[in-house]
């Protein structure tokens, strides 16, 4: 067998346990929102800046759509699914692109969690430095991963660009 085949077969697994293990620290994270911040509500951090607030979210980000929490899940499901496949099939080859992927997959099957066992998923991260929602770890991974993935589209299609300029100006006259 092909030394690099094994290679990318082992990033691959690492993936995976990367991913679970992000997936065990949102749901300690909101184990202990559940222990400790649902009896109190919130928990100063930072006067003015950030607070931590028991939140149950029925919805998806900024609690959107909370009369449709099964549908949700299906839709989160089937996006982790073929995410994980895609992941697992090697078709990803940037570095770029595996990284996001793994963020995507990870906060959407940590946030799929809560809403299957509870029915709402649980927030407790407040800035009121802004007007924003109240989110968690599991969010923050599904954003950084979408920013990456963002990233890598722009940067995949500037190098397309640079290639099919370089390909025009090798042309023949």
């Amino acid at each position: 067998m092909c030394p690099l085949f094994e290679v990318e077969r082992m990033f691959r697994w690492i993936a995976v346990l990367i991913i679970a293990a992000l997936i065990a620290v949102d749901q300690g994270l909101k184990f202990l929102a559940i222990e400790y911040l649902q009896p109190i509500g919130s928990f100063p951090v930072l006067d003015g800046v950030l607070q931590l607030s028991y939140v149950e979210n029925t919805g998806a980000a900024f609690g959107m759509f909370s009369e449709h929490t099964t549908l949700l899940s299906v839709f989160t499901a089937i996006v982790v699914v073929v995410g994980l496949a895609v992941l697992l099939s090697g078709r990803l080859r940037d570095n770029l692109a595996r990284a996001a992927a793994v963020l995507i997959l990870a906060g959407g099957a940590g946030n799929l969690i809560d809403r299957v066992a509870r029915g709402f998923v649980v927030d407790y991260i407040e800035p009121l430095f802004v007007d924003f929602a109240v989110f968690n770890f599991a969010d923050m991974l599904v954003c950084v991963g979408a920013g990456l993935l963002i990233l890598y589209l722009i940067l995949d299609l500037v190098r397309e660009r640079r290639k099919a300029a370089q390909e025009k100006q090798n042309e023949p006259a």
